[in-house]
């Protein structure tokens, strides 16, 4: 059966049961569950000290009445750095390369920014529409671009995740298929394009983690301009 570069990117299926569910849960089975040694397990204060800086570096940006997205948003930017590098792994899936997953981790969050907002401070909120000092002429057509702009804030955090991982799995698959084509007609060029995998698969990790930075990262932004 021939295969496309396209087939990794399809979900999984056991008599006919998508595994897409296993595979988006897996990675919690890897967080270790207290016990009586909860500090001075050396894995577990690696991963205390790991979660510490990301939760650090997500509420920097947000005054005291944002902390208390700290749980959610930790636990999102632990769930897609979890699972964006278990997908690197070779006989894997990934489920952040489904763009109707994203979207259903970017909508539900973006909207409670959004319904934060209006709850707390509907002036302010509405006021982001229609900057201060705008021309009278251009008002309507402002109001329109800057609703435009809001509302395709979770389509662009969806589509910028499921892009770059989607691009980066396939010049992986690309370049190891190159590689292995020309093992037994030019093992030099060969060589070469191994090389050239292994650094992108290198690139691939920054990616995976830096992906996965930024979309928690934009939505704690989202959530500065509501409260």
């Amino acid at each position: 059966m021939n295969l496309s570069f396209f087939d990794q990117f399809t979900s999984p299926c056991l008599l006919g049961v998508p595994l897409i569910l296993l595979s988006t849960l897996f990675p919690a089975l890897l967080i270790p569950s207290p016990n009586n040694r909860w500090i001075t397990n050396r894995l577990t204060t690696l991963q205390l000290w790991a979660f510490h800086l990301i939760t650090k570096q997500l509420m920097s940006p947000l005054n005291k009445k944002g902390h208390k997205w700290a749980i959610i948003l930790t636990s999102l930017m632990v769930f897609l750095l979890m699972i964006n590098l278990l997908g690197l792994l070779p006989y894997t899936f990934t489920p952040t390369t489904q763009l109707s997953m994203n979207m259903a981790l970017a909508f539900p969050l973006w909207l409670a920014t959004l319904l934060t907002g209006l709850r707390n401070q509907p002036s302010i909120s509405l006021g982001h529409l229609l900057p201060e000092g705008t021309p009278t002429p251009l008002i309507p057509a402002l109001i329109l671009i800057e609703t435009t702009s809001l509302l395709i804030r979770p389509l662009a955090l969806g589509v910028r995740l499921t892009a770059n991982l989607t691009a980066g799995h396939l010049l992986i698959q690309l370049i190891s298929t190159a590689t292995t084509a020309l093992l037994h007609i030019t093992p030099m060029v060969s060589a070469l394009t191994m090389m050239i995998l292994l650094l992108l698969t290198i690139l691939e990790v920054a990616v995976a983690m830096i992906q996965a930075y930024v979309f928690v990262l934009l939505l704690s932004l989202y959530l500065q301009e509501n409260i």
